[in-house]
């Protein structure tokens, strides 16, 4: 029997106003496994990942988390049912401390356990945890961003441009924690600019270009320029 899919675009159609960004997109995200969705700026990567989490409602198409359809599911209905987008900039409550912060993300219940995981992955949040999110460092902030994912267990997790304007050392960090999602059996789909970085953890590639799949594959079979030209129209 093939096992439900952790999370699964049918047909999806979006865009904003009368702006078509999506046409008739399909994805299937296994579960326990790890989807790169890659492509140049303005392909409609975020958007894709917008629609899922509920923060934007598809024209057309369906979307579906472990075999059940969400598409007309609130936000918070989809993170009850195990989804987490960790969103393109930060995604932190700027003006609550570090606390406050994974206390939100915990959702107000076990959060000394919260604090725990957090300050695990990433020790320099537990030396911050009475610090006013907004006044950390940008990478910092991410590592918070990140614990979202962390402290809420969500099974399905939506990882959008983690690494946008960080340092390399920071990068490492970022990515070691998106490591151990996988390590815990966890379902990902990442955007992601370091394609390499991504490559290395994925077991599914999606490229997007011009809101539409041009290629769906292996690991492997995009490690050569030859498919970004083919299928993007620059190499990565």
């Amino acid at each position: 029997m093939t096992s439900i899919p952790a999370l699964q675009y049918r047909g999806i159609t979006a865009g904003y106003g009368r702006t078509t960004v999506l046409r008739n997109v399909d994805l299937v995200a296994p579960a326990g496994k790890v989807v790169a969705l890659l492509g140049p700026n303005g392909a409609g990567k975020s958007t894709l990942l917008k629609v899922a989490a509920g923060l934007l409602a598809p024209t057309g198409g369906t979307v579906q988390v472990h075999g059940k359809d969400v598409t007309h599911l609130s936000e918070a209905q989809r993170a009850g049912r195990g989804l987490c987008l960790i969103p393109e900039g930060r995604g932190i409550f700027r003006q609550l401390t570090v606390r406050e912060n994974l206390a939100m993300f915990a959702g107000g219940k076990k959060v000394a356990e919260a604090v725990d995981r957090a300050a695990t992955a990433f020790p320099i949040l537990g030396d911050r945890l009475g610090q006013e999110a907004g006044t950390m460092s940008g990478g910092q902030q991410q590592m918070l961003a990140v614990s979202r994912a962390l402290v809420n267990q969500a099974d399905v997790i939506l990882a959008d441009e983690l690494s946008v304007g960080l340092a390399p050392v920071v990068v490492d960090e970022i990515f070691e924690a998106v490591d151990g999602f996988r390590r815990e059996g966890r379902s990902l789909v990442v955007v992601e600019q370091y394609v390499g970085r991504v490559l290395g953890l994925a077991d599914y590639v999606y490229i997007l270009n011009k809101g539409q799949i041009a290629f769906v594959g292996e690991p492997e079979q995009c490690r050569d320029d030859a498919v970004f030209d083919r299928y993007v129209g620059a190499t990565h």
